[in-house]
């Protein structure tokens, strides 16, 4: 589970569009993530600020590092982002008086896992 601090600071990372990018970015590229030049080259920004904004997403806990040769990839961690998710919607209806309240994901719901993912994900199923 994700205490505050760590949620507060995961939010405050992503509240810049660059950093909120590259994440997006990432999440389709799985487990195996993206070298940074392609990460720089696909949003068009320079390496002195994408550096800057991999570390803040890393500092987050976020985004993790590996280095192969003379690149370095950068992955989404999951199971983070996920948490963080979780973190807004865990208590979504366990507050509410008469049951789950509308836009809840507490009802008819479909599990959907990211790749790489450990932990699932639950969605709210379009009733109509």
């Amino acid at each position: 589970m994700i205490e505050l601090n760590g949620s507060a600071r995961a939010f405050e990372a992503l509240g810049h569009q660059a950093r909120l990018a590259i994440l997006r970015h990432l999440i389709p590229a799985g487990p195996g993530g993206v070298h940074a030049g392609a990460i720089g080259e696909a949003l068009g920004l320079p390496a002195t600020r994408l550096s800057f904004h991999l570390n803040r997403l890393a500092a987050a806990a976020l985004i993790e590092s590996r280095r192969e040769g003379r690149y370095l990839y950068y992955a989404v961690r999951y199971a983070e982002l996920g948490a963080l998710v979780g973190f807004l919607i865990d208590d979504c209806c366990a507050r509410a008086p008469a049951g789950c309240l509308p836009g809840c994901p507490g009802s008819p719901t479909t599990s959907a896992v990211a790749p790489g993912c450990t932990r699932r994900i639950e969605t709210r199923r379009r009733e109509g």
